[in-house]
């Protein structure tokens, strides 16, 4: 089964989405595994056309869905070097990766790829959580470390941050260190950020940067976060504004939702995604602010 409307083949699509079902360093309620079959098999119960930006998914972009890969549980070193795989067989075919976690321990693979293609790599950021430990309980391999391995890649200054509002004091430490750029909270700021022209961003969307009260469906839920309007604002802008190479939705866990509302959001993200990636002209319609 593919997500809705990405049904071109591989030499048609311009976007390719494939799914990392891992979720082996998980630190509190596992199950995001289970997110981008979930995601798929739910899609069908939204629209391929958005009427945020007035295109449809079958007529106006090209997606191909390659399915997901099977990750050996246990192993995050060898996940990580098949989702790379994976990423890198994409970019070489001059297409854009969209990766389904999973927990966001799978980033990492995605981002590896794409730091050896992409010279003066950025990282935009959304998330709940900061992800700056140098390690969990001893291991450097965690989602809870996933951005720290990612500033190892790429270095200071280089990697922005929205949405945080939980993390050690060491790693609010690193933050106001200036090591990565963070927004707390919220992207109020995100109008003020710039690259130079042509840079390439890699977009990472943990999905638990949004309020529990609208997706509850997470592993490690934290009040206060941002609203589905507000988010897909923010995301549409990035989009729209930056040369974005790559994006990531993670950390759904579905089981944790008996409503299904938290997987219907995820999907109605996604077609926005898919959608603004490969907007005409490069632009993309903004949406309001209101949530």
């Amino acid at each position: 089964m593919s997500f809705i409307g990405a049904d071109r083949t591989f030499g048609e699509a311009r976007a390719v989405v494939f799914g990392a079902p891992y979720d082996s360093t998980t630190s509190f309620r596992p199950g995001t595994r289970f997110g981008p079959s979930a995601m798929r098999a739910e899609s069908f119960g939204i629209e391929t056309y958005s009427p945020y930006q007035d295109r449809d998914l079958e007529t106006d972009a090209a997606v191909h869905d390659a399915g997901d890969l099977e990750l050996p549980f246990g192993a995050p070193e060898r996940a990580l070097d098949m989702i790379e795989a994976e990423a890198a067989r994409i970019f070489d075919a001059g297409k854009t990766p969209v990766l389904l976690g999973g927990e966001h321990l799978v980033t990492l693979g995605a981002v590896r790829a794409a730091a050896k293609r992409f010279p003066g790599l950025r990282i935009i950021h959304f998330d709940a959580h900061a992800d700056l430990r140098d390690d969990y309980l001893g291991v450097k391999l965690s989602h809870a470390c996933v951005m720290r391995r990612c500033h190892d890649l790429l270095g200071d200054g280089r990697i922005w941050q929205f949405g945080i509002r939980s993390g050690t004091r060491e790693e609010f430490a690193f933050m106001k260190a200036g090591r990565v750029k963070t927004e707390p909270f919220s992207a109020d700021t995100l109008a003020s950020l710039s690259f130079p022209e042509g840079t390439p961003a890699y977009l990472t969307v943990d999905l638990d940067v949004l309020d529990p009260s609208e997706f509850p469906g997470t592993g490690t839920p934290e009040a206060g976060g941002m609203r589905f309007r507000e988010l897909l604002s923010a995301l549409t802008e990035v989009l729209a504004r930056f040369r974005v190479v790559a994006v990531d939705n993670v950390e759904l866990s579905p089981h944790l939702d008996q409503s299904g509302r938290s997987t219907a959001l995820a999907c109605k993200l996604l077609r926005e995604e898919l959608l603004a990636l490969q907007a005409p002209d490069g632009r993309v319609p903004q949406t309001d602010r209101r949530s």
